[in-house]
């Protein structure tokens, strides 16, 4: 992992599958189901998570980055934020711009402060909503264009921002149904303009349009429960996914994706997967 005394000198991506060198991720020592906010957690709720075994897991998956040449910079998990293993939704990166995400729900409101604080610190500079609530799972990037998942945490006056801030850049809403907790729930693109996607998810016109941007490789009502859309892309067509999903990881396989399985069974209780637990600083070629 990134010591204290290494800095950033880099903020950029420009899409979700360049080489990822580094990525910011908080260990799941404090995560449990508390308030229920996604119909996963209220399917895991009785029996919660397995805390040593979340930690386990995680552990390893930050080792399989780092094995594969990504930095790793872990901010400390704070009491009763069980829910910041999940430092997507926190903050994103488009291009050279860091944003810092406005949380919709209550439970996770104090965890982009601790984000703006070590930013501070290590003097990033970065970019803040204001009236209005947008979480970085709903924001996906490929080159000059971003997708924007409509969902109960990203607003219409979020994505009107981020025309402003990107003019030359293509911005698409993705109108979400509400029991998908985000975009990258229900979608996510690969690199060679492949992409997963629950077509079930979203609106028809918008799995639609999604189909004519990319060849889908569609995930069922199940796969999508274990998260099969949030993988991870870390570079050279290297994608994280989790075991338990052998259909797509052999059709990825098929498709010429080197497929590094990774087990996440614990995590996924809470609704997020890879992707959910990454916030990608740097990515390029």
């Amino acid at each position: 992992m990134v010591k204290k005394e290494e800095k950033l000198t880099t903020i950029h991506c420009q899409n979700e599958y360049d080489p990822l060198h580094q990525v910011i991720v908080v260990p799941p020592d404090n995560m449990k189901i508390t308030t229920v906010i996604n119909e996963t957690q209220a399917y895991y709720a009785k029996d919660n998570i397995d805390r040593k075994k979340a930690m386990e897991q995680h552990a390893f998956f930050i080792k399989t980055l780092e094995d594969n040449g990504t930095k790793v910079i872990s901010l400390s998990p704070r009491p009763n934020l069980n829910e910041q293993v999940f430092t997507r939704d926190i903050g994103f990166v488009i291009r050279d711009y860091l944003f810092i995400s406005t949380m919709k729900r209550d439970i996770r409101k104090k965890e982009s402060p601790i984000l703006q604080n070590w930013l501070d610190e290590e003097k990033v500079n970065y970019h803040t909503f204001s009236d209005t609530t947008i979480e970085g799972g709903d924001v996906i990037i490929d080159n000059d264009h971003i997708w924007v998942g409509l969902s109960q945490r990203t607003e219409q006056a979020a994505v009107d921002c981020l025309c402003r801030q990107f003019p030359h850049m293509e911005v698409t809403t993705i109108p979400l149904q509400e029991d998908i907790l985000h975009l990258d729930c229900a979608f996510n693109i690969l690199e060679g303009k492949y992409a997963l996607i629950y077509p079930d998810g979203m609106s028809e016109n918008a799995y639609h349009l999604l189909k004519k941007h990319y060849t889908c490789v569609e995930v069922t009502k199940e796969e999508q429960f274990y998260m099969a859309p949030n993988v991870l892309s870390i570079g050279h067509h290297k994608v994280i996914s989790l075991p338990e999903n052998k259909r797509i990881n052999k059709i990825l396989t098929e498709l010429g994706y080197h497929i590094i399985e990774v087990p996440f069974s614990e995590i996924i209780k809470s609704g997020g997967s890879f992707r959910c637990c990454t916030l990608p600083l740097y990515r390029i070629k």
